[in-house]
């Protein structure tokens, strides 16, 4: 079976009762984007307004789009990267977020050989465990039988390694 004809052809029922849950959640958070994000980055805002970084451009609170485009320019790793640094050498003062940095995702190092380290926090773990959790229930409508065992799905996963201030820095 080739991937045109499985993404060609109309999907299959939901495979259960909890495929078809997490299938609608899918689509109830799809159907208004625009209204989430705005949430979303609101919430962010709100969160985290005490964090040098927000307080150095000076949202005075706000939290809407408009206010933050037109006051938090757009920047690179280099640009964040200093205060990256700080936080991976053990300062654990509310530098970017508002919440205790947990632990570090890394890249696999493939921009200018250096990998790269993205603060996280703990409820980040909860959010990719979310999504994982809805990537069967979609796969499940295109691959018949993968609910009964009938694929593979590979995951790889890199040994960890520690930062100066003895965070854990995970590559995904």
């Amino acid at each position: 079976m080739t991937v045109d004809s499985v993404t060609s052809s109309p999907p299959a029922p939901p495979a259960s009762e909890k495929d078809a849950k997490a299938l609608q959640f899918i689509e109830e958070t799809t159907r208004n984007t625009d209204s989430v994000q705005e949430s979303v980055l609101s919430e962010i805002l709100s969160r985290n307004s005490e964090t040098e970084y927000l307080k150095r451009f000076g949202l005075c609170g706000a939290t809407d789009r408009d206010t933050f485009k037109s006051k938090v320019p757009v920047v690179t790793y280099e640009d964040l990267q200093p205060e990256i640094q700080r936080i991976a050498n053990g300062d654990r003062s509310l530098i970017l977020s508002s919440h205790p940095i947990s632990e570090f995702l890394t890249s696999s190092g493939t921009s200018a050989g250096e990998r790269k380290l993205m603060p996280t926090i703990h409820e980040e773990l909860d959010r990719r465990t979310l999504l994982y959790s809805l990537l069967m229930p979609v796969m499940n409508l295109y691959v018949p039988d993968l609910d009964k065992g009938k694929g593979l799905y590979f995951l790889f996963v890199k040994a960890e390694s520690k930062t100066p201030g003895g965070l854990v820095a995970r590559r995904y």
